[in-house]
């Protein structure tokens, strides 16, 4: 039987690392995306106006390094949670099954946007 606590912990973990991996698009996607399309101005006034943009530029290895353990640690959940017996009652098995599929795709959208941050941010600059 699944305890309450578990559900709340897989949950939070999802939405952590959805947000982890959506630094890793704005540390390294972005600029090159407003670079690519010509928008240079733009990504200096928004560098001005975001310091810490810059900042985790710097530190893409630590940031990549802290989202793909997020996305790890997500991993582990939604294993064990894929696991668990959902509720006997109808309405309760439909809930669980929904929060499931909810949880699945925020995973899969984390591991898309830590892909397409980690390449613009290790594999792009070698292609030039």
């Amino acid at each position: 039987m699944e305890t309450p606590g578990t559900e709340r912990l897989n949950a939070v973990a999802s939405w952590f690392s959805i947000f982890t991996s959506a630094s890793t698009l704005v540390c390294c996607a972005l600029p090159a995306l407003l670079v690519g399309l010509g928008a240079g101005a733009t990504l200096i006034s928004l560098t001005s106006t975001f310091p810490q943009l810059i900042w985790l530029s710097e530190n893409k290895i630590g940031l990549f390094a802290g989202a793909g353990l997020m996305l790890a640690v997500a991993g582990v959940f939604q294993r064990r949670a894929a696991r668990l017996p959902c509720p006997a009652d109808p309405a309760l098995a439909r809930a669980c099954a929904r929060q499931r599929r909810t949880s699945r795709a925020l995973y899969l959208a984390s591991w898309s946007i830590f892909l397409v941050g980690g390449f613009f941010a290790f594999i792009a600059p070698l292609m030039l």
